[in-house]
């Protein structure tokens, strides 16, 4: 995406939302091998720190921004400068800072830049041993966020909690395949990276991108494939992965991507490529109803509206297609491919015959076919303009909530968590029921389910915690079984077998409960 669509998708953020920009930091240290760092700081800052109230502008459009300047990839700007390019990119705030290390000691500083206020804050500061140097970064993105009105009500442990550990050589790999500018550098990098730490998923995705690419689609859908669902990339990742079997002649795969990747983000691009997917397949119908949803949503677009043209025409319709070909010519009058699909339109050249079908249903290509153009795919992958629509409709929506009581708005945040579990996704469900309780911190639903998902993410104390404030709060099934589990892994069984009880008392019937006390049952006559 270039620097302007980001400036302007910055710049129309929605009220309460912040952008910021965070740049490399620069190197101080006369220790050697450390260039490398200084990019690192981006890396990690970028990802702690951005919320639903805090847009960080990517590295690519950093980039942009910098080369549209004249600046070199490789050069650190001055402050002057960096205020300039933060300027353009209508940025609200830029973390700049420096990094040093004395063989010993490694210590980072980081300066937050109020770009409105035109306020320099003052430094923060992180020290600790080199191989500790993630956590510090991120201890460093924790205090940069306190300074910040509306900054998130975590504490210091929960916000390193939620990093996941990384092996700092295998994030050195990483980071240097990121600044690598040749194609066997950055496969060289990342395969290192994922050599050293195989469950690396930002790796994985920037080899798969790499492969992307280089045409190398058959290689670049194994790495996408190996996302997992739940992953912060997995959205990038199954877009990818369709563009890439689509590219492979994989049609079905490739659909099976952009419709999974549908229920999660509704770009108006997964409707497009999947009209062209069903297109190549020869589902005429499918490709008409695919490429009119992508019209509506976005009118203005005039590939939609060419695509939609050529499927109309393929199924008959030629007084449709030659409509939306008006209207996309208004748009795009250069547009050959329009300008000639129209003409033969007015000429009055016949639709190309329905398709026969198989046994199966699927429509059979016929050997030959009248020269017509080919549906336009979308290869950008914009889930940020999306989350930018969705923050300024949650943003809105706090504004509305903010004037009803408190355990309405509690319980829309809770709905919500609840309705990103279904989908699977754990770190935005979090959220939601964090953002339940800062609502309403006596709300007993939300503490039950934040425990019950920081159970599943492996954090105990923070699970116990949760668990414990909402059986205060309100004896529950769901609390009492997170604290009866996480005793009985710690062999507390009078415990376990207590809050079990106290568990069917409420609901006889649980299947959870009661499956539960004929383990601890099982376990207490064996250690008999």
């Amino acid at each position: 995406m270039g620097g302007l669509v980001c400036q302007n998708a910055a710049g129309q953020s929605a009220p309460g939302t912040q952008t910021l920009m965070v740049m490399p930091f620069e190197n101080q240290s006369s220790a050697p091998g450390l260039e490398w760092i200084g990019e690192a700081f981006p890396e990690v800052l970028s990802q702690h720190m951005a919320s639903s109230q805090l847009y960080v502008i990517s590295r690519e459009d950093r980039i942009h921004a910098l080369d549209h300047s004249g600046i070199p990839q490789n050069v650190l700007p001055s402050r002057a400068t960096i205020y300039r390019i933060a300027e353009q990119m209508d940025a609200d705030y830029v973390v700049m800072g420096s990094y040093t290390y004395d063989g010993k000691v490694f210590t980072a500083h980081a300066q937050l830049l109020d770009m409105k206020k035109l306020h320099l804050y003052p430094p923060v500061e992180s020290s600790g041993p080199l191989t500790t140097l993630i956590d510090l970064q991120t201890m460093l993105a924790w205090e940069v966020l306190q300074q910040m009105p509306g900054h998130p009500a975590t504490t210091r442990d929960q916000f390193l909690k939620a990093v996941p550990p990384v092996r700092l050589d295998a994030f050195e790999n990483y980071i240097r395949g990121t600044m690598a500018t040749s194609y066997q550098q950055r496969v060289h990098y990342f395969h290192e990276a994922l050599k050293l730490n195989p469950s690396y998923t930002p790796a994985m995705l920037q080899l798969g991108r790499t492969y992307f690419d280089n045409h190398e689609y058959e290689s670049a859908s194994v790495w996408f494939a190996r996302i997992p669902k739940t992953d912060p990339a997995a959205g990038e990742a199954s877009f990818l992965l369709g563009m890439a079997e689509f590219y492979r002649g994989n049609f079905d795969k490739a659909l099976s991507a952009f419709n999974y990747l549908l229920t999660r983000v509704p770009l108006t691009e997964l409707y497009n490529n999947m009209g062209v997917v069903e297109a190549r397949r020869g589902r005429r119908a499918a490709a008409v109803e695919y490429f009119s949803k992508a019209v509506n949503a976005d009118p203005n677009d005039s590939d939609y509206r060419f695509n939609l043209a050529v499927a109309l025409f393929k199924n008959g319709d030629s007084a449709a297609a030659g409509r939306q070909l008006k209207e996309e010519l208004q748009q795009r009058p250069t547009d050959a491919e329009a300008k000639a699909l129209l003409d033969m339109i007015n000429r009055g050249v016949p639709p190309p015959p329905p398709l026969p079908v198989n046994a199966a249903g699927n429509a059979l290509l016929p050997t030959a076919q009248p020269h017509l153009p080919m549906e336009r795919i979308k290869r950008n992958y914009d889930e940020t303009s999306y989350r930018q629509i969705q923050m300024q409709i949650q943003n809105f929506t706090e504004a509305r909530l903010a004037t009803k009581d408190k355990n309405t708005h509690a319980a829309y945040h809770v709905e919500q968590g609840k309705e990103l579990l279904a989908k699977n996704l754990p770190d935005q469900a979090e959220a939601q029921f964090r953002a339940a309780i800062g609502a309403d911190s006596s709300n007993v639903v939300a503490h039950a389910q934040l425990a019950l998902l920081l159970e599943k993410k492996g954090d105990a104390s923070g699970a116990r915690a949760e668990a414990q404030t909402s059986v205060r709060l309100k004896p529950n099934v769901d609390g009492l079984l997170v604290l009866a589990r996480l005793d009985l892994k710690q062999n507390q069984m009078q415990a376990a077998a207590g809050e079990v009880d106290r568990a069917l008392a409420l609901e006889p019937a649980n299947a959870t409960a009661l499956a539960l006390k004929h383990d601890i049952a099982v376990r207490q006559t064996g250690a008999q």
